[in-house]
């Protein structure tokens, strides 16, 4: 249990400081704290039960044909908020998966 913890800490931190090369440093150092310490934790947990989620509404997506669509918002957007969205930037928007309109 301890190698998994070491190993999951080690993968946070390795994810989290990642940010691509180019983009605009966040003009508030306490925007990359708080993004570290709160958002990105939350991010993981919004993974976990996304995918919990997508597993629980496997059975009634498959049908309906909405495999892809439940696939991507509940557990793609998660991700890329994670683990893709640069240190402090709470104005990245992740593409959302078009909704099936009513007919």
């Amino acid at each position: 249990m301890k190698k998994v913890s070491i190993a999951l800490l080690v993968l946070c931190a390795l994810a989290a400081s990642t940010a691509p090369a180019f983009a605009e440093p966040p003009k508030d150092g306490m925007a990359i704290v708080a993004d570290v310490l709160f958002a990105r934790p939350v991010g993981l947990v919004s993974i976990v039960f996304g995918t919990a989620m997508y597993i629980v509404a496997l059975p009634f997506s498959l049908p309906s044909g909405s495999v892809e669509t439940a696939g991507q918002l509940l557990v793609a957007d998660p991700v890329k908020y994670t683990f893709c969205r640069p240190l402090g930037d709470f104005d990245y928007k992740v593409g959302q998966a078009q909704m099936p309109k009513a007919q």
